[in-house]
């Protein structure tokens, strides 16, 4: 039975631990299986512009012995009014696995519905499940474990904070979340959280980040909200300064998942400065991006 990565919670505990870990393996070089996808082709659709995104997996693809084939959304019938059915049946006859980057999560779940192959989430507005696994292995490598870890997340309640949420429900990790009123991330997934791990919201980035190990933020405005002239405005106090830093353990992190708008949700003293790990987390992206290809697709 095929299976789908759309958000964090698709996997169990003990399969998205086992993700990082098998990532770590891959970037230990202590890998030793060749080409686990050799002789597969996986079609990755971009509707929304991507680097991290559509590097890490194009090249995670060719790594694992695969074929990526990238589709922009404007190449396909999809572009011309073909439904999401249509051409969902129609690939699956191609190809054997379908990576989507696009707007509502609802066009993964139906594209999903219809694929006959797995289908993984490279984001949408509501989830960005890829990240959310890199950024945990990139905890782990730098605190030594996830359970009982403090994260504090900074700024719009968005697509990367649900999805970080959902990844402390399954490893443990403690999340005080940040944002203006009206901004907060979605209720249902803060809901789910509550039951198995510490989940706090707050509208003041100062008392979220207290005694913080991990202190995360993302651009204010994503892809289509550039013009939010108001949302801005209301973000400007949740800004990732040094200031703010002195407030979490002396030994706190500092996460981005990237692209940063510097001078904006972080300054360039802190996201260049010797705390934070955003380099890092982002060569994470190639290494999980290979962990969860090889779990769906290896057979």
């Amino acid at each position: 039975m095929k299976r789908d990565y759309l958000r964090v919670l698709d996997l169990s505990k003990d399969e998205f631990i086992s993700l990082i870990n098998r990532a770590i393996e891959f970037k230990s070089n202590k890998d030793f299986s060749k080409c686990p996808l050799i002789g597969k082709s996986i079609g990755m659709i971009f509707e929304k512009p991507s680097t991290r995104t559509r590097v890490s997996f194009e090249v995670a693809i060719y790594q694992l012995g695969a074929h990526p084939l990238c589709l922009s959304s404007k190449e396909l019938q999809l572009s011309r009014g073909e439904t999401i059915k249509d051409t969902a049946q129609v690939l699956s006859r191609y190809l054997d696995g379908i990576v989507i980057r696009t707007f509502s999560h609802a066009i993964v779940e139906e594209f999903a519905k219809y694929s006959t192959v797995p289908v993984i989430n490279a984001l949408t507005d509501e989830h960005h499940p890829c990240q959310a696994l890199a950024d945990m292995m990139t905890i782990l490598e730098k605190k030594g474990r996830l359970e009982g870890i403090k994260l504090a997340y900074v700024g719009d309640g968005n697509n990367v904070a649900n999805s970080l949420i959902e990844a402390s429900t399954l490893t443990g990790v403690k999340i005080h979340v940040a944002t203006p009123e009206g901004y907060e991330p979605s209720e249902e997934v803060i809901e789910k959280a509550k039951t198995h791990t510490e989940v706090k919201l707050f509208n003041n980035p100062e008392e979220a980040v207290k005694e913080a190990d991990v202190i995360y933020t993302d651009v204010w405005l994503s892809m289509g909200e550039e013009e939010n002239v108001e949302k801005k405005r209301k973000l400007k106090d949740f800004q990732v300064n040094s200031q703010l830093l002195k407030r979490a353990k002396s030994d706190a992190i500092v996460m981005h998942c990237l692209p940063a708008h510097r001078g904006e949700e972080i300054t360039d003293e802190v996201i260049d400065g010797p705390q934070s790990v955003v380099l890092e987390q982002a060569e994470n992206r190639l290494h999980t991006s290979k962990a969860i290809l090889e779990f769906l697709l290896a057979l």
